[in-house]
C-alpha cells in the first residue's frame, strides 16, 4: 500500500465536531474491576490507558465514594497495577503491580488510609486470582510452576535451548505460549509477608479460579484432574485444607466447571459450568452442590441464556437465598438475580448497554458494576441489591466525548428460516440526508458470542471515517438461546453466512442512503473465516478483510492449541479421517478459485488459536492465482491483538484498514 496517499486520519482530532479516530485509543480511560469494599461505601476500580510513546498499557487502581464525590488515585505505579482486592475489614487493598522491569505481576499490599506498597511475592511467573482469607491474615491466588529457566547470561543465551518432550494435546496456549511443563498451582500467603505455600499439587493438572471458606480452613477450587481430560474440556470443583493435602471432588465431570464461590453458611458451593462435554453452543448454568456431597442443582434451568460471559463467580446475597450471575441477552449484558428456592431470574442491571465486572458488598446492599453502551466507554456506578438506586460514579472521558461525535446504532430485526435475527446500522460521521455512503459489514468471531450494545472501538472509527456500518448476530451468536446458538454446529458457511447476507439485504431495504456499489466486508476469528468463506461465494463487495482467521479447517484441527477439540465439534463431531470431506468442504480455501474481491489479510505471528498458517495459505493461494491480496504479519502478537496487543500495533491496523477500504471504497 502507498504509505504516501495515507488520509490524515490523525489530523482530523484538531477539528471539531468530529468522528472517532484511531489515535483517539491513547485518550480513552478505560475503566474496570469494579471492586466495592465490604462495607459498601467504597468502590476501587482500575483506569487503563495506552501509551503509544511508551508502546505499552498503563494502569493504576482508584477508589471512589459510594455516595459520590471526586474519584481518587490509589496507586502510581509505573506500568500496571490491577486485581485490586479488599481485605475483609476493608483496612488493606491487595492488588498485582509490574513494578519492576522483566518482571511479571507480583502481589501487593497497601492500606486504603495510605502509605507504601508491601510486596509479597516475587515468583517467576507472576500472579494471578488473589483472594483474601475470612480472617484477613492470608491471600489465595494462583501461579506457574515449573518451565524452562532462560538463561541470565550473554553467554548462556547463545547456546541452544534444549529440546521440548511434547507427550500431551494440551501443550500450548494461546497467549501463554508453552504451558505443558509450567502447570498453575494454588498457593496461599500471609498477609504481612513470608514465604508463599503451595497448596495444590499435579504435575499435568491445572489449578484455577480459588475462593476460601467462610470459616477459613478450606479452599475451593476447579481443575481437571479425570483420566480424559487431554481429550475434552471438561473440569472439575474441588475442595481442598487450606494448609494443602489431597483435594476432594464435588461435582461429577460432566462438562467444563468453574468460578465456585461459597455461600455464606458455607455449607454450600455456587458454580458455573456447562452439564456436557465438548458442547460449545450449550449454555453456561449456574449451579450449587452441597461441600459434604451429593448431586448437583441446576439453578437456571429455565433460564435460556448464558450465565458466564465475564468470568465472575457468582455472588451469594447476605442470607444465602439468592445468588447474582451476568447473562447474555440478545445483544446487551446485565445482571440477574436467582432465588435459590426457585422461580425464573429477575433483571437487577439491564438497558442497552454491556456489563463489563461487578462486585457486591459483603451483606450483598450495595452492587458495583461498570458498564459502557455504544456512545459512551466504560464508566462505574453502583446500586443496591435489587438494582434500584442506580448511581454512577465516574465519568473520565467526560472532555472526549464531548469533544467526539460517537455514532448511535439504530437496531432492526428480520425473520429466516425459522429464526428472527438481529441487526444494527451506525450512520456515518457527517451524515447528511440525500446522499450516499460506503458500508462496512463486520461478522463477529466466536462463533458463540454476540453483538450488541457495549462500547467498540472498531466500529466507532469506522463510522468516524465516513461509513456506514453494520452487524449482526447470525445463528450461532448467544445471547437467543441455546437452539439459536446451536443451530451454526456442523453448518460453518451455510444458514449462519445466509443471516449475514441477509442482514445486508435488509439493511439495503430499509436504509436507502448505503450505496449498494460500495460494500466492504470484514471480520476476525470465525468472523475472518465467515469473510473468507463470503468472498469466495459472492461477488457484492468491493473489498473486504480477513484477519486471523480459520481457512483451513483440516490444518487447523493439528497446529491450534483447541483445533483438536473445536474444530471437531464445530463441524457436527467428526475426525478429518472420518469425513476429510467435510473439512474441505467447510474451508475456505477449497474456494479460493472463485475469490475475486480485493482481500486485507491480517494475522499476528504468534497466534496460536488460528495459527498464522491459516492465513499464509490462503495468502499464497490468491498470489498464485494473480488475486488482488496483501498479507500483512504482525510480530510479537497473539489471536488478541484487536483487544490486547500492543498500542502501536493496535494503531496502525486501523490506518491499515483504513487505507484499504479507502482505496476501494471512497470512489465515486
Amino acid at each position: 500500500m502507498d504509505r504516501t496517499a495515507t488520509p490524515p486520519y490523525d489530523a482530523l482530532a484538531m477539528a471539531t465536531p468530529r468522528g472517532m479516530v484511531p489515535a483517539d485509543l491513547t485518550r480513552i480511560r478505560f475503566v474496570s474491576d469494579a471492586r466495592v469494599s465490604p462495607d459498601g461505601r467504597v468502590v476501587a476500580f482500575v483506569v487503563t490507558t495506552l501509551s503509544e510513546e511508551r508502546d505499552e498499557y498503563l494502569s493504576q487502581i482508584w477508589l471512589v465514594d459510594t455516595a459520590g464525590g471526586e474519584p481518587r488515585r490509589f496507586t502510581t505505579g509505573p506500568r500496571r497495577d490491577t486485581a485490586p482486592r479488599w481485605s475483609p475489614d476493608g483496612a488493606r487493598l491487595a492488588f498485582i503491580s509490574e513494578r519492576e522491569v522483566k518482571k511479571k505481576g507480583q502481589l501487593y499490599v497497601m492500606p486504603v488510609a495510605g502509605g507504601e506498597p508491601t510486596r509479597l511475592t516475587d515468583l517467576r511467573h507472576g500472579v494471578s486470582a488473589p483472594e483474601w482469607s475470612p480472617d484477613g491474615t492470608r491471600l489465595a491466588f494462583v501461579s506457574r510452576v515449573g518451565g524452562w529457566v532462560e538463561p541470565e547470561s550473554e553467554e548462556e543465551k547463545r547456546k541452544s535451548r534444549p529440546p521440548r518432550v511434547i507427550t500431551t494435546l494440551k501443550y500450548r496456549f494461546n497467549g501463554e505460549g508453552f504451558t505443558y511443563d509450567r502447570r498453575p498451582q494454588i498457593f496461599t500467603v500471609a498477609a504481612d509477608g513470608g514465604e508463599p505455600r503451595q497448596v495444590t499439587e499435579g504435575d499435568d493438572y491445572d489449578h484455577a479460579d480459588p475462593a476460601w471458606s467462610p470459616d477459613g480452613r478450606a479452599l475451593v477450587f476447579a481443575s481437571a484432574r479425570h483420566d480424559e481430560r487431554d481429550h475434552d474440556d471438561v473440569s472439575d470443583i474441588w475442595v481442598v485444607a487450606a494448609e494443602g493435602g489431597a483435594p476432594r471432588r464435588l461435582t461429577r465431570t460432566d462438562g467444563p466447571a468453574g468460578h465456585p464461590a461459597f455461600s455464606p453458611a458455607g455449607d454450600t458451593v455456587a458454580y458455573l459450568a456447562r452439564p456436557s462435554r465438548n458442547a460449545f453452543a450449550r449454555n453456561l448454568r449456574l449451579f450449587t452442590v452441597a461441600v459434604t456431597g451429593g448431586d448437583p442443582v441446576c439453578r437456571s434451568e429455565d433460564f435460556d441464556r448464558s450465565c458466564g460471559p465475564l468470568g465472575v463467580p457468582p455472588l451469594w446475597s447476605g442470607d444465602g437465598r439468592a445468588l447474582t450471575i451476568a447473562a447474555e441477552d440478545q445483544g446487551t449484558l446485565g445482571l440477574f438475580r436467582v432465588e435459590v428456592g426457585g422461580g425464573p431470574p429477575r433483571r437487577l442491571v439491564g438497558g442497552e448497554r454491556g456489563v463489563g465486572s461487578y462486585s457486591a458488598s459483603r451483606d450483598g446492599s450495595v452492587l458495583a458494576f461498570t458498564a459502557s453502551d455504544p456512545g459512551a466507554p466504560s464508566a462505574l456506578f453502583v446500586c443496591g441489591a435489587d438494582g434500584g438506586g442506580e448511581r454512577r460514579l465516574t465519568d473520565f472521558n467526560r472532555d472526549w466525548t464531548r469533544e467526539v461525535t460517537l455514532a448511535r446504532p439504530e437496531r432492526f430485526r428480520f425473520d429466516r428460516t425459522g429464526f428472527t435475527v438481529d441487526a444494527w446500522i451506525m450512520k456515518p460521521h457527517g451524515f447528511e440526508p440525500g446522499r450516499r455512503y460506503p458500508l462496512l459489514l463486520n461478522v463477529h468471531g466466536g462463533p458463540h458470542a454476540q453483538y450488541g450494545y457495549p462500547f467498540f472501538d472498531e466500529f466507532q472509527v469506522q463510522a468516524g471515517a465516513g461509513y456506514g456500518v453494520l452487524y449482526t448476530n447470525p445463528r450461532g451468536s448467544q445471547g437467543y438461546g441455546e437452539a439459536f446458538t446451536s443451530a451454526v454446529v456442523g453448518d460453518w458457511g451455510g444458514g449462519d453466512a445466509a443471516d449475514v447476507q441477509a442482514a445486508l439485504d435488509e439493511a439495503l431495504r430499509r436504509f436507502d442512503w448505503i450505496d449498494p456499489e460500495r460494500l466492504g466486508l470484514l471480520g476476525g476469528s470465525y468472523g475472518g473465516f465467515m469473510t473468507s468463506w463470503i468472498v469466495g461465494h459472492s461477488k457484492r463487495f468491493r473489498a473486504a478483510c480477513s484477519e486471523r482467521a480459520v481457512n483451513v479447517q483440516t490444518s487447523m484441527f493439528g497446529t491450534s492449541d483447541i483445533g483438536f477439540v473445536f474444530n471437531q465439534v464445530e463441524l457436527g463431531g467428526v475426525l478429518p479421517w472420518e469425513d476429510m470431506a467435510k473439512y474441505l468442504e467447510r474451508s475456505p480455501l477449497t474456494y479460493a478459485k472463485d475469490i475475486t474481491t480485493p482481500l486485507l489479510i491480517l494475522h499476528s505471528e504468534d497466534d496460536l488459536r488460528c495459527p498464522i498458517e491459516q492465513g499464509e495459505q490462503l495468502f499464497v493461494a490468491l498470489k498464485t492465482l494473480r488475486r488482488e491480496v496483501v498479507f500483512v504479519r504482525f510480530p510479537d502478537e497473539n489471536h488478541e491483538l484487536t483487544r490486547s496487543g500492543k498500542p502501536r500495533h493496535r494503531l496502525e491496523r486501523f490506518r491499515i484498514l483504513l487505507e484499504w477500504f479507502a482505496k476501494y471504497l471512497r470512489a465515486a
